[in-house]
């Protein structure tokens, strides 16, 4: 696992934004991992910018990491719809290319599984784009999740709803159920890029990078990947233990060595 400390979330979003236009110059039709959520938006600010320069995104496909159980189609707050606003609607990757769980499937474990089939089908994930909640979960895989876990239906922790609800009317109309891709199925992505950014991060980024690998906190799962990055701005990055030596690694990284 390498952790980046950097001053804030613009030059982190150029690190992944870097990742992201390499494995595309290099591999045109390359899956991409979309989360939504505020932590990748500078990400998709920043390829947005590129693509207007001429960045090409025609021929890529993409997986989104998980959605709401039941909201409509076109609803401002399904992840499919939020994606498409903040990132698959601002370059020219093509509409049938982005794939998600269906959360209005009459038969949700078959949908799972389609999805799985689909990835599978796919290639896999180049490259996926995490976000890190307060309490340690990735997408939507919630503590006590299992760390061999496929893409499935969970249910959403009252803080997680709690979190969400200034997206929605109020936290009653936020939904209890979620499709989510397992921490098995995140494990198999072949590049992992997590960014956290603020205080409020900050133990969950410590169990993440210092703690031992448990359930209680599912992104630690990430300590078993064999290519994991971790982008943090200094609050995020305020309870590690080895954040100076993390900043040494990164400060005297050879320059031909990306993320």
């Amino acid at each position: 696992m390498e952790v980046v400390i950097l001053p804030g979330g613009k030059p982190l979003a150029v690190l992944a934004a870097d990742a992201v236009e390499a494995l595309l110059r290099r591999k045109p039709d390359a899956v991409l991992g979309l989360a939504a959520g505020s932590s990748p938006l500078p990400v998709y600010d920043e390829l947005a910018r590129r693509h207007e320069a001429g960045l090409d995104f025609s021929r890529a496909r993409a997986f989104i990491l998980d959605e709401y159980v039941g909201l409509p189609a076109g609803h401002p707050q399904a992840y499919r719809e939020v994606l498409r606003r903040d990132f698959t609607g601002r370059v020219n990757i093509s509409p049938e290319n982005v794939h998600g769980p269906d959360g209005l499937a009459a038969d949700l474990p078959a949908a799972c599984r389609a999805f799985e089939d689909a990835l599978r089908a796919a290639g896999g994930v180049d490259l996926q784009l995490l976000g890190l909640g307060t309490d340690g979960h990735i997408g939507f895989d919630e503590p006590g999740s299992s760390l061999a876990s496929r893409t499935r239906i969970k249910t959403l922790l009252e803080q997680t709803r709690r979190d969400n609800a200034r997206f929605f009317g109020g936290l009653a109309e936020v939904p209890h159920h979620v499709l989510t891709q397992g921490l098995g199925t995140i494990l198999e992505a072949r590049h992992v890029i997590l960014l956290a950014g603020g205080a409020l991060k900050a133990q969950a980024v410590r169990d993440l990078v210092e703690g031992p690998v448990a359930a209680i906190c599912p992104a630690s799962i990430l300590q078993f990947h064999p290519h994991a990055t971790v982008l943090l701005d200094e609050a995020a990055a305020s309870s590690l233990r080895l954040a100076d030596y993390y900043r040494h690694s990164y400060d005297n990284k050879p320059k031909w060595q990306g993320l």
